[in-house]
């Protein structure tokens, strides 16, 4: 399946996780050191570690819908 959209839901602890499983699709804001879905990107190039990064997360709100 496909994943259209990808998303990251209230309470990153600022633990880096995902950047550093999928740099690509998620970044780590300078001022909060929150993670952020970056735009352009075409998920499905990464969908394998964007389902690692979802369910490597500490606090669980890197959320994906799949098509």
């Amino acid at each position: 399946m496909a994943i259209k959209k990808v998303w990251i839901e209230e309470g990153c602890i600022a633990d880096g996780i995902c950047n550093d499983i999928c740099p690509a699709v998620f970044g780590l804001d300078d001022d909060t050191g929150e993670a952020y879905v970056k735009e352009g990107v075409d998920f499905n190039a990464y969908a394998d570690d964007i389902k690692e990064a979802s369910e490597s997360c500490p606090v669980l709100i890197i959320k994906y819908d799949e098509e």
